[in-house]
């Protein structure tokens, strides 16, 4: 058991087993992180179409609350 704790390394072979798969986790996710390196460097152009969706959205958004406003505020005026 020493051996395989080892190899990853864990310096205490005492401690539970779901600690050692935390351990073993954590250290399979930094060497993946290092070796794809930065997705959205990568992957610039679907960034670029995420922003632009998000704006989209955000104007659709806002355009809807100011009609709603303006519809409100139109009912509450009084008519003479």
């Amino acid at each position: 058991m020493l051996v395989g704790n080892a190899d990853i390394g864990i310096k205490h072979p005492s401690t539970m087993p779901a600690i050692h798969s935390l351990v073993a986790r954590d250290q399979f996710a930094q060497l993946l992180a290092r070796e794809e390196g930065n997705w959205a460097k990568q992957e610039a152009g679907v960034i670029v179409v995420f922003c632009i969706v998000f704006l989209v959205a955000v104007g659709l958004i806002g355009l809807f609350i100011h009609k709603k406003l303006a519809a409100r505020k139109a009912a509450k005026a009084p008519s003479y």
